[in-house]
């Protein structure tokens, strides 16, 4: 984080002041920073220590860190950045250009989900399209930087290395009691559900306001519980902009639009039909024949269902494939590079997400999200909201609810 020279070494031990502002003391961040420390086997000393008199005002702290060597010291700060810690005298990035094509440098610097700024010619710059899980390529001419997957480096490609001049700014807890924030508490099916649908609801009406497109990304089991129709009702009233699903959810509502059924179990009568169990391939069969879901609209075969609505409204939908897709339906995407480059262009301008019902959809999406986007996943099973969590979205607001009951209630608010 900074040259030797600016080390301090007391007592057989080196050491470097850091600092850290904003909301460290509400949010958690300073006694979090602190602990870091201590397990990572350092000590620090708290020099200066100012905070602010009001919920609204920010607070400062400067820390010095010691360690045994400046090997430890290196990984200490290295992990502090992530929280927000910064050196006191920064010094600018350090930027080494890509060798091979699809890797980065070694000790490449590897991004968060949340607000990161690199200094170049010693300024503090953004670093746009912020995603975790990738690095930081520089044009130095324009003086930006931006985030890109491993995937898409090219020799020569400016990659920022280490920690120095790189700063992380942590997503701040909201200043006021809202809903949205009333739902930020542990996962749990015993949340009052009229409250947190509101809230939801309360949450798309912003985002839409704000300009912003509201994400869903779904499930098969949308379909199966019956709530197509739901679904279908908030695209046509243009709350929905973004779908993301797999060849599952498609082709299940296109069964239903032209049978009735999901997976062959009537949606009205809730039974297996005979021969039911061949609609869902003979679904996919009649629109490849056809040459996609749009030309099926085209031609009127396809009435009705989400993907009906989707083209009416002129919804952005990427659908990601499997290995277990049968067909599949002609848009699906069956590349994942492919399809991770279509989901990165479509979550531009993404406020809200909605992740229903679906564990790898919902976590490949909760990874190309930044931090300050909305996050909100219901599922029956907490497992789904949890492995969000701990796979880095923090953001996440878990519901542990049925499927149908929530987009049943989640109309009804919005109407």
């Amino acid at each position: 984080m900074a040259s030797d020279e600016r080390r301090t070494s007391t007592d057989d031990l080196v050491g470097e002041d850091v600092e850290v502002r904003g909301h460290i003391i509400d949010s958690l961040l300073l006694p979090k920073i602190l602990d870091r420390i201590l397990q990572m086997g350092g000590s620090f000393e708290i020099l200066e220590c100012t905070i602010g008199a009001r919920r609204i005002d920010p607070s400062y702290a400067r820390i010095k860190i010691k360690a045994a060597n400046t090997q430890q010291l290196d990984e200490i700060l290295g992990d502090l950045v992530e929280h927000g810690a910064s050196a006191v005298h920064p010094e600018d990035a350090h930027v080494v250009p890509a060798d091979i094509p699809g890797a980065f440098p070694n000790d490449f610097y590897s991004t968060t989900n949340q607000r990161t700024q690199v200094r170049l010619g010693g300024r503090w710059i953004d670093v746009a399209d912020q995603e975790m899980d990738c690095g930081i390529a520089v044009d130095s001419s324009s003086e930006t930087a931006r985030c890109v997957a491993m995937t898409d480096v090219t020799p020569g490609l400016p990659i920022v290395v280490g920690h120095d001049g790189v700063r992380v700014v942590p997503a701040e807890r909201p200043r006021g009691a809202n809903l949205f924030g009333f739902m930020g508490s542990n996962v749990s099916s015993e949340k009052p559900k009229a409250i947190s649908f509101q809230g939801v609801a309360d949450s798309i009406r912003e985002t839409r306001a704000e300009g912003k497109k509201v994400l869903l990304v779904g499930g098969p089991a949308i379909v199966h519980t019956g709530s197509s129709g739901h679904v279908a009702q908030l695209i046509r009233d243009g709350w929905i902009q973004t779908l993301f699903a797999g060849n599952a959810l498609a082709t299940h509502d296109i069964e239903q639009a032209l049978y009735g059924t999901s997976l062959g179990v009537s949606i009205s009568k809730g039974e297996a039909l005979e021969h039911g169990h061949e609609h869902h391939l003979r679904a996919i069969n009649t629109i490849r024949r056809l040459g996609g879901i749009n030309k099926a609209v085209e031609l009127g075969v396809l009435k009705s269902g989400i993907m009906f609505e989707c083209v009416k409204a002129g919804v952005d939908v990427v659908l990601a494939g499997s290995i277990r897709d049968d067909g599949p339906l002609p848009e699906v995407i069956t590349n994942t590079l492919q399809a991770q480059a279509k989901m990165r262009e479509a979550i531009q301008g993404v406020g809200f997400a909605l992740l229903i019902a679906t564990a790898l959809h919902s976590i490949a999406t909760g990874n190309l999200l930044p931090a300050w986007v909305k996050v909100v996943c219901v599922d029956i099973n907490p497992a789904t909201v949890t492995k969000l969590s701990d796979r880095g979205t923090f953001q996440t607001i878990g519901l542990v609810t049925d499927v149908e009951p929530f987009f049943r209630s989640l109309v009804a608010e919005l109407a």
